[in-house]
């Protein structure tokens, strides 16, 4: 079994949803980023989310945005992010690490060169925004033999004419995007999400996790009572940049501060099913 499939399977046995965290790779700088992720799973992240930066996020909001160019302008690329990867895995061996993003670094790395090496960094799957099932065939043929799960996105437009196509090879999990539009703008409604998790599990046995509109431990915790997982990212993104200081550079408490904050989804997301 991957690294997903152990994680969701032991989830299911603690009879919880699972927490997925994001955060840029390379956000603010090389060094905090490594000491931010590598915090992570310690705080209560189950799966793990590095953003890969680029300099055109379309599906991402501000917060995201800000920080794909500030981990871009310290010198991010790919290369760094799979280093990165390899140094996280020297540390842990169990936490499932997805990589986010958007096919133009993958395209440029070469996409079965980037698989491999993915592969070979220890990254668990891949999330690409911007590669539709009927376009991704260059990329999911090299993935799947790597050993690299694809996560396949489903929206709230999602029809049940287009699901199977969506779901068609999809591995690992299904990532619901809960609200129309970018990342970190608005909040998902619980009571939708449920109804939408409920007709995407009549369509596919993998797991569903949610994300997108998705900032507090409450919130966290109202997404995990329905779905195998709750994903948040911009608020962790914004976290960060709340204690850099003027020029960009992090403050004393940068770390903990985002941290502390995992740990509050966490707990959201342990005890929701208890109420």
């Amino acid at each position: 079994m991957s690294r997903i499939a152990q994680r969701f399977a032991a989830l299911r046995r603690e009879g919880r949803a699972g927490l997925v965290t994001y955060l840029t790779g390379g956000d603010p700088d090389p060094d905090t980023s490594a000491r931010l992720i590598g915090g992570l799973a310690a705080a209560g992240a189950d799966l793990i989310e590095i953003g890969m930066p680029f300099s055109d996020p379309m599906a991402d909001g501000p917060a995201i945005q800000a920080g794909g160019r500030r981990a871009l302008q310290r010198g991010a690329n790919l290369h760094g992010t799979l280093a990165l990867v390899r140094q996280l895995r020297r540390a842990d061996e169990a936490t499932p690490i997805v990589l986010m993003g958007y096919y133009n670094p993958i395209y440029r790395y070469g996409a079965e060169a980037f698989a491999r090496d993915a592969a070979a960094a220890g990254v668990d799957g891949l999330i690409v925004v911007d590669l539709p099932p009927e376009e991704d065939a260059e990329l999911a043929g090299p993935a799947r033999a790597a050993g690299l799960d694809l996560v396949r996105l489903a929206t709230p437009t999602s029809d049940d004419r287009r699901l199977p196509v969506i779901l068609e090879r999809a591995s690992g999990f299904l990532y619901y995007v809960a609200i129309a539009g970018i990342t970190g703008t608005r909040s998902a409604d619980a009571a939708s999400v449920a109804t939408a998790v409920a007709r995407l599990r009549r369509h596919t046995d993998l797991p569903v996790a949610v994300g997108f509109g998705i900032k507090t431990a409450e919130q966290a915790a109202a997404i995990a009572r329905a779905a195998d997982a709750a994903a948040v990212g911009s608020s962790l993104v914004q976290r960060l940049a709340d204690h850099l200081d003027p020029d960009g550079n992090p403050t004393q408490g940068l770390v903990d501060a985002v941290l502390v904050e995992v740990r509050a989804l966490a707990a959201g997301v342990r005890g929701a099913r208890r109420r």
